[in-house]
C-alpha cells in the first residue's frame, strides 16, 4: 500500500512543571531531508531522535520540532547574590539613591544572573520518547490516508489510459489502410507506372517501419505491472515512478509511428493522464 510523504503528527506530554508538545511535518523529497528544532537543553539527545524519526518515516522534507512550556515553580536561572550585592556596594560608593534603584541597575549588569546546568532525567526523557513515537504514528497514519486517496487517483488514471489504448488498438486497422491509400494515391498523382510487385514489397517494408503492435503489447504490460506494484505492501515511488518513464516511453514511440491524426488525438490524451501520475507520484514515498 503506498503513503504520501506528506503528513502531520503532534504528542503532548504533561509533566508537573511542564508541558512538551512534539510536532512532525513532512512534505515530499527525493530523499531524507531532516530539520530539527529542540531546546538547547535536550542538545545531547538530538541523534538519537534523529535516528528514531528517520527509521520511521524514511524518506521526505520532515520537520522535528520540541517545544517546552513551563507550568510550575521550575527555573534553571539563578540570581548571583555575591555579583549582585558587591555591584550594589559599588554603585553606593559612586552614587546615591535607594537600595531598590540600585538593586534594578545592578540586575541589569553583567552576572547578576547565572544558568544552573542540570543533567537530563532519564525518566523524563523516555517519556518524551514515547509521545515522539505517538507522534510519527500519528504522521503515518496520516500518510497512509493521503495515500489510499492517491491510490484511487492512479487506479483511475491508469484505467483511462488503458481504455484510450484500447481505441488505438481498434482503430490501428484504419490507420493502415490509410496509410495505403495515401501512398497509392501518392504514386498515382505522379502519373508514373511502377512496378506492382516492387510497390508492394515497398508498401511491407513501410507498414512494418510504422508498426504498433510491440509497443501496444508493451504498454499494456507497464499498465498492469504498475497496478500490481500499487497493492504491494511497501509503498516505493521511485519503482512506481521508473514504470511510469516506461509507460511514456511505449506512449510517446505509438504517437511517433502512427502517423494518422485520430490515432495521434489518443496518444495526447494518454499522455495527458500519464502527466497527471508522475505528477502525484511526487508525493509517494
Amino acid at each position: 500500500m503506498i503513503q504520501s510523504m506528506t503528513g502531520y503528527g503532534k504528542s503532548v506530554l504533561q509533566l508537573p512543571t511542564k508541558k512538551i508538545t512534539i510536532e512532525v511535518k513532512s512534505l515530499n523529497s527525493k530523499n531524507l531531508d531532516m530539520n530539527a528544532r529542540i531546546p538547547s537543553f535536550y542538545k545531547e539527545k538530538e541523534l538519537p531522535l534523529r535516528t528514531m524519526v528517520a527509521k520511521s518515516l524514511v524518506r521526505g522534507k520532515v520537520d522535528v520540532s520540541l517545544y517546552v512550556e513551563i507550568t510550575g515553580e521550575e527555573t534553571n536561572t539563578k540570581i548571583n547574590t555575591p555579583v549582585v550585592s558587591e555591584y550594589i556596594k559599588q554603585l553606593k560608593l559612586i552614587s546615591e539613591g535607594s537600595d531598590i534603584d540600585f538593586l534594578q541597575i545592578a540586575m541589569r549588569l553583567p552576572d547578576a544572573a547565572k544558568a544552573t546546568r542540570e543533567e537530563i532525567d532519564e525518566n523524563e526523557w523516555k517519556a518524551i520518547e514515547t509521545h515522539v513515537k505517538n507522534a510519527l504514528k500519528a504522521i503515518n497514519d496520516y500518510r497512509l490516508d493521503e495515500g489510499k486517496a492517491l491510490e484511487v487517483d492512479f487506479v483511475k488514471r491508469v484505467s483511462n489510459i488503458g481504455n484510450l489504448l484500447e481505441e488505438v488498438i481498434a482503430i490501428d486497422p484504419e490507420r493502415v489502410a490509410a496509410v495505403k491509400d495515401r501512398l497509392q494515391k501518392a504514386i498515382s498523382d505522379l502519373k508514373e507506372s511502377v512496378d506492382e510487385n516492387r510497390f508492394e514489397q515497398e508498401l511491407v517494408y513501410y507498414i512494418e517501419k510504422y508498426d504498433i503492435t510491440e509497443e501496444k503489447v508493451r504498454l499494456k504490460n507497464h499498465l498492469e505491472y504498475f497496478i500490481t506494484s500499487l497493492n504491494t505492501v511497501e509503498s516505493n515511488g521511485k519503482k512506481l515512478g521508473f514504470i511510469a518513464q516506461e509507460m511514456g516511453r511505449e506512449i510517446n514511440t505509438i504517437g511517433s509511428k502512427s502517423n494518422y491524426a485520430p490515432m495521434q488525438k489518443l496518444v495526447v490524451q494518454m499522455k495527458d493522464e500519464l502527466e497527471k501520475i508522475k505528477e502525484q507520484l511526487l508525493n509517494v514515498l
